[in-house]
């Protein structure tokens, strides 16, 4: 376990590990700001040394850090509260105010987008945008799934990540999905797959539940004024990706409608959102899950296949607007603007596991299964302009 040790100057309790003392040759301590800062040097390499220290400093209550400075006292291992680690003391204030702002950009995009209510009406009333309610729990309720799977996968293996933060942005979906940010080394391959893969998982179960529940409802009419809009207006239009069509048949629901009066309720929008984000985090690159995913099957060579990634993105932008015909709106510039994306968060490659060893064949099946399903949600052409 590990022992505390009181300075005299200033008051403070530090934490000493058994552990400390039989891997790390401890020549001084200081506090600084409520971070304990240990001097000495260690008898074993970094990674070997953050290995055996970092569960029994994180049972007591710190994040460990090593870091690259050296002093005249030796090299220096940091420890930080956890409280201070997490980004919060208490209430994590950021990820709430966030949250909050996206349930309002999502109930007002889901009234004025999706439930057909005119701008005029919500600032006359502005509690009508309530009425969309289904269409923002489903896209928060996909989206948070996904992440907390991540949380949830963290936790468990007592890595430090935050709880997520939602992205509000007030135009088609109202969001521009949601992250968790990762602190401290991962211990293993194995932690780091599962980390990985956990949020995929739990987000396309919640994708399949809520399209399955939006299809069940059935489709909304569109007011006429708005379809007499749409005859002579331009209008995006958002193509089924394969898991839909598979659900929609699986359930002998009706995917799309000849009827242009009739559009597929809100709530399958919720859905239609989780594939799409769901493709595009898989993608074996980076900081994104599958770059996670990529890097803990099959180690470092996942970095040959991310700086393919972008040449494939830009390849199939070339290929909708050179060969099929396609303007720039139909999907072309989304597929540059992602290969530009891809292109840059490359070479900030993903987390760097302190332990090499494969993660075995199980956990190799589920993640080729978890892309497979993924291709399931690919769309050549997600978004078209019609009209």
């Amino acid at each position: 376990m590990g022992q505390w040790v009181t300075m005299a100057e200033p008051s403070t309790e530090i934490p000493r590990p058994a552990a400390l003392d039989t891997w790390y040759y401890l020549t001084d301590v200081a506090v600084e700001d409520g971070r304990i800062i240990y001097y000495g040097d260690p008898l074993i390499p970094e990674k070997r040394l953050y290995r055996e220290l970092q569960p029994a400093f994180q049972e007591l209550g710190y994040e460990l850090k090593l870091t690259d400075r050296e002093a005249s006292e030796g090299t220096a291992l940091v420890a930080i509260p956890l409280s201070e680690a997490s980004g919060h003391d208490g209430i994590p204030w950021t990820n709430l105010i966030l949250f909050i702002a996206t349930v309002f950009s999502t109930l007002l995009v889901g009234a004025t987008v999706w439930y057909f209510i005119p701008l005029r009406e919500v600032l006359s009333n502005p509690f009508v945008i309530f009425r969309a309610w289904p269409f923002s729990a489903a896209v928060l309720g996909v989206l948070l799934v996904h992440e907390l799977g991540h949380y949830a996968a963290g936790r468990y293996y007592g890595v430090n990540v935050s709880l997520p933060y939602l992205l509000p942005v007030p135009i088609i979906f109202g969001t521009m999905g949601a992250v968790i940010r990762m602190r401290g080394r991962i211990p293993n391959r194995k932690v780091l797959f599962d980390i990985g893969v956990a949020g995929p998982i739990a987000g396309l179960v919640a994708t399949v539940v809520v399209t399955a529940i939006g299809l069940s409802l059935g489709p909304i009419e569109i007011p006429p004024e708005v379809v007499e809009q749409a005859d002579s207006n331009q209008q995006l239009v958002f193509n089924n990706p394969p898991l839909l069509d598979l659900i929609a048949w699986l359930i002998g629901a009706q995917a799309t409608y000849s009827d242009p009066a009739l559009n597929p309720h809100p709530v399958v929008i919720g859905g239609w959102v989780g594939m799409f984000f769901t493709f595009l985090n898989l993608l074996p690159v980076g900081q994104l899950d599958g770059g996670h995913m990529v890097r803990a099957m099959i180690g470092r060579r996942q970095e040959t296949i991310a700086a393919m990634v972008p040449g494939v993105l830009f390849a199939i932008a070339g290929y909708l607007y050179f060969l099929r015909g396609l303007s720039l709106n139909d999907s072309v510039m989304l597929w540059a603007i992602w290969g530009l994306f891809m292109l840059l968060i490359a070479y900030n490659g993903p987390a760097e596991p302190l332990d090499e060893t494969a993660i075995g064949r199980r956990r190799l099946l589920v993640g080729i299964l978890t892309f497979a399903v993924g291709l399931l949600c690919f769309m050549l052409v997600p978004i078209q302009v019609q009209g």
